[in-house]
């Protein structure tokens, strides 16, 4: 017990010393944070401690949430792709015992991402397991902030149908794009072995409505998964780089589309994608992103 009130009182104090940073430390952490650099990179680099780079990044990261849930609203999109990526807090799957696998927090944990084609915003994302339960949440969620009937398309995840048709109804152009992929070898040079299986074959599936098929893709959103991973460091691959902390988690993922959606300046919208999608007028910096989030 007090062990436990020790630590109780370090973390207190961290938090202290995190919110007596001067402005121009908490912009430039957070800003290092968001192009992928390491927490302990960071801490060599601004001389800011480890524990309190994390403080801060969790705050930040939890009031980012919160800034999503209030501007992603009423939004008006036209075609949204979806996708799940996965990442691992703790422990891989395979090395959780029964116990730490039942429980969201060690092993596997999947991102569910939506994201407009034309504009490339993200409107809506939860982080959990790769079920069905996180699979209507996330439709729900995602059918609640759209003020128009879209086109939508998934993967061939099993869970999509059902989700959709609850989070959405019949108000949508709903059409799965079902991959097939090749043989991997697993006896390949190193550089081939973790290169993505070769798609052999790919099929459209119209589930409701009348989608465009021209438009059933999801390589946008795919795409994004990539960037997510170069940006957001506890979902690099092949790294030591991961979450101990579901919480922690979450703050860096809110953090990371936050940072994706009003700060960064899309190569080919030359604009960010909350300008993009009329939500907001101006690009915000990270100064601006650090103040919003009442540091």
């Amino acid at each position: 017990m007090k062990i436990f009130v020790e630590v109780n009182r370090l973390l207190y104090y961290v938090s202290l010393m995190a919110n007596k940073l001067p402005i121009e430390k908490k912009v430039l952490v957070i800003s290092m944070l968001c192009e992928g650099a390491s927490i302990r990179g960071v801490e060599r680099i601004t001389g800011v401690n480890q524990n309190t780079i994390m403080s801060l990044a969790r705050r930040v990261g939890d009031a980012c949430a919160k800034i999503m849930d209030e501007k992603m609203r009423n939004l008006n999109c036209r075609n949204i792709e979806v996708d799940e990526i996965w990442g691992f807090i703790g422990k891989k799957e395979k090395r959780a015992t029964r116990k730490e696998s039942m429980i969201i927090g060690v092993g596997d944990v999947w991102t569910f991402i939506a994201l407009d084609a034309d504009t490339k915003i993200i409107p809506s994302f939860i982080v959990g397991r790769r079920d069905s339960y996180h699979a209507k949440a996330f439709m729900e969620d995602l059918a609640g902030r759209l003020s128009r009937r879209v086109q939508l398309s998934t993967d061939a995840l099993s869970s999509y149908p059902e989700a959709v048709e609850r989070g959405f109804g019949s108000e949508v152009d709903y059409a799965q794009l079902v991959k097939t992929y090749g043989v991997v070898n697993l006896n390949k040079d190193a550089a081939s072995r973790y290169s993505p299986a070769e798609v052999v074959k790919t099929e459209r599936t119209i589930i409701n409505g009348m989608p465009d098929v021209s438009r059933i893709t999801t390589s946008h959103v795919e795409k994004q998964n990539h960037t997510l991973r170069m940006h957001c460091r506890r979902l690099t691959r092949l790294t030591n780089a991961f979450s101990k902390k579901f919480e922690n988690f979450q703050a860096a993922v809110a953090l990371n589309f936050a940072y994706y959606n009003f700060c960064k300046t899309h190569g080919a919208l030359r604009m960010t994608p909350a300008m993009a999608a009329g939500i907001e007028s101006s690009h915000w910096t990270v100064a601006d992103l650090v103040k919003r989030c009442g540091e």
